[in-house]
């Protein structure tokens, strides 16, 4: 009788661990992330940032000579001279684009990052706190929640357009923080009452070395993923209020206003409103992929096979 053999060491992971491989078996992210970085790479080598040149020739405030109409030259296996055409005063729209899609994602990130600060700092502040400190403060949240997102941001935009693209983004982090910070709320009233809170309270810990050192980092989950859904919403928001003239101004540009710049051209010179659209889909695609599959490598109940 052949006995069975024992199983061989079963290797463990930390959780930090488990989370990394959920997030890079998520094809969907996986890709996103490529095309993402690739959009990021192209918009910031190929004309430069402040003094740091590209290796692109042109810039986008230069005019030239139209060619062909200003038609795009890029073709399957050629870039030409202007591989996203040219714009009705001959400027060349590639570096343009790059130019835009630069801003867009400047403004968005920086969007994200500080609307999840803010929603962060109040959520968990009224979900420990309690009492009138969460009444004001969910008042407050309840208060820019029914007001229409686009109105309320393009009306303090308007008031705060002198101070440039800084300007929008602190408009833009003002308002987009609600959600979160009702999420965190949640995520804090269920742990302020966990053994291990009441153990920091008992030896007399600062109740704001407990929020942050012990109750925040439990939350890093969802923190994580709503700030990539508000990456997602912020170059979408910035891309509206560009539209609608609220958001970034000439001489600079964005997405957005190529598109609200070129909305007249589109039955006559279409390619100056399908690059710039494309590059908002596109970054507004990936971003929220990749929000997917971050929500699903924290997702404590998911069990894939071979974890």
């Amino acid at each position: 009788m052949v006995g069975l053999l024992p199983d061989g060491p079963q290797k463990s992971y930390s959780q930090a661990q488990l989370i990394r491989r959920r997030f890079f078996r998520h094809r969907g992210a996986m890709v996103a992330l490529a095309v993402l970085v690739f959009i990021t790479l192209l918009a910031f080598t190929s004309i430069g940032i402040g003094p740091i040149p590209g290796w692109w020739d042109k810039n986008f405030t230069s005019t030239g000579p139209s060619i062909d109409g200003g038609r795009p030259t890029l073709g399957w296996f050629t870039i030409g001279e202007h591989p996203f055409g040219q714009d009705t005063v001959g400027r060349d729209f590639f570096a343009a684009t790059m130019r835009g899609t630069q801003i867009s994602l400047i403004i968005a990130f920086a969007v994200g990052i500080g609307s999840t600060i803010i929603g962060t700092v109040i959520g968990a502040l009224a979900g420990y706190f309690r009492g009138w400190v969460e009444s004001i403060l969910m008042r407050l949240t309840d208060l820019l929640i029914i007001i229409p997102l686009l109105v309320l941001a393009a009306v303090i935009a308007r008031r705060a357009s002198d101070a440039g693209i800084w300007g929008l983004v602190v408009v833009l982090a003002i308002v987009t923080w609600t959600s979160l910070a009702r999420l965190v709320r949640g995520e804090v009233l269920s742990l302020r009452e966990r053994e291990f809170v009441s153990a920091a309270r008992a030896i007399g810990t600062h109740p704001l070395r407990i929020m942050f050192r012990h109750i925040l980092p439990n939350t890093v989950g969802v923190i994580i993923v709503s700030a990539t859904f508000s990456i997602s919403a912020a170059i979408l928001l910035e891309s509206s209020l560009s539209f609608l003239g609220y958001g970034v101004q000439a001489p600079d540009v964005s997405l957005g206003l190529l598109i609200s710049d070129y909305q007249n051209a589109f039955t006559v010179r279409p390619w100056l409103f399908w690059f710039p659209g494309m590059f908002i889909l596109a970054i507004a695609l990936c971003v929220s992929f990749i929000g997917d599959g971050l929500r699903d490598a924290f997702d404590p109940r998911q069990n894939r096979k071979g974890e």
